[in-house]
């Protein structure tokens, strides 16, 4: 190997998400950086290299095509770079300290995760927590991401879950907006105002209005009008501040039903969830210590928190 060689990782890194996207634009959107940032490392690493590594289309054609020479090399490099990221995780291994990149919905986040979060901060001094909030199923390896709080059915390619916690979903009110309304049976929400949740697919089995009521033997089409949300937490603070009635997750309402900012409606109607929060991590970091400290640490308190 020639040690004297330039060093083109970030360009590498560049030409194998390129690669794999088939554009500039989108190895940008998953490196965070512009798409003629991409388009120039690619280029110095094919003038360091003395050619080209793509095709490129004096027709107008959007997707880039590989070269014969960069479609052998792909591999190759692809296997490169996945080891040098092994090799940097095995360093990091047997570290408590440092950073420790987490993702998780900006409701999970706002409801559970950071009023408790001091907790983990004392047993862990040493550890940071760099927060990355999205409802998007971010790409652990393009973002550096450690572990995670994922709500779904629990696959999720090329990670590893473990059950977190199941939930229970039930409509809840501000106790204001309780009293005012007349709301004696489940069929009475028909006729108030109701806040629709639309952070998660109904596709994947997210309980819906539609839903809730058809369990508590509510006749279907009657839960449409309403304020509609594409954040949780949001959607429960429309329902403390006396907006209408939300269909509440019990894990990120537990705390202000606890407190009587707002109060559950029909205890007796029972609806579970299918979809459950789970710890998601990439198994090459499974024996990362401050990984491992995390996620007991979120088993604990998930465990604490449904005692």
């Amino acid at each position: 190997m020639n040690r004297k060689s330039p060093v083109y990782l970030n360009a590498l890194r560049a030409f194998e998400a390129s690669a794999r996207h088939g554009s500039f634009s989108g190895a940008a959107e998953e490196l965070n950086v512009t798409a003629a940032a991409v388009g120039q490392m690619v280029r110095g690493l094919e003038e360091w290299l003395g050619m080209p590594l793509f095709n490129r289309s004096t027709t107008g054609k959007a997707r880039l095509t590989l070269t014969q020479n960069a479609e052998r090399a792909l591999p190759d490099i692809r296997v490169g770079l996945d080891r040098l990221g092994m090799g940097l995780n095995r360093l990091r291994e047997s570290a408590t300290g440092g950073i420790l990149n987490v993702t998780v919905s900006p409701a999970f986040a706002a409801k559970w995760l950071l009023p408790r979060i001091d907790r983990f901060q004392m047993r862990c001094p040493d550890t940071d927590i760099r927060l990355e909030t999205s409802l998007k199923l971010i790409d652990y390896k393009a973002h550096g991401i450690d572990v995670g709080v994922r709500y779904g059915d629990g696959t999720w390619p090329g990670l590893v879950s473990e059950k977190l916690m199941e939930e229970e979903i039930f409509p809840v009110c501000s106790p204001s907006f309780a009293d005012a309304s007349s709301l004696a049976e489940p069929a009475d929400l028909t006729r108030t105002t109701l806040i629709h949740d639309l952070s998660v697919d109904p596709a994947i089995g997210f309980v819906t209005w539609d839903m809730w009521l058809r369990s508590a033997g509510v006749r279907e089409g009657q839960a449409q009008r309403g304020m509609r949300i594409d954040n949780s937490a949001a959607v429960l603070q429309a329902a403390i501040e006396g907006r209408g009635v939300a269909l509440a997750r019990s894990i990120l309402a537990r705390d202000d039903v606890a407190a009587g900012r707002l109060r559950r409606l029909f205890p007796e109607v029972q609806v579970t969830s299918k979809l459950a929060y789970y710890v998601v991590y990439r198994a090459e970091y499974s024996s990362l210590a401050k990984l491992r400290t995390f996620r007991d640490w979120l088993i604990e308190e998930a465990t604490a928190s449904q005692a």
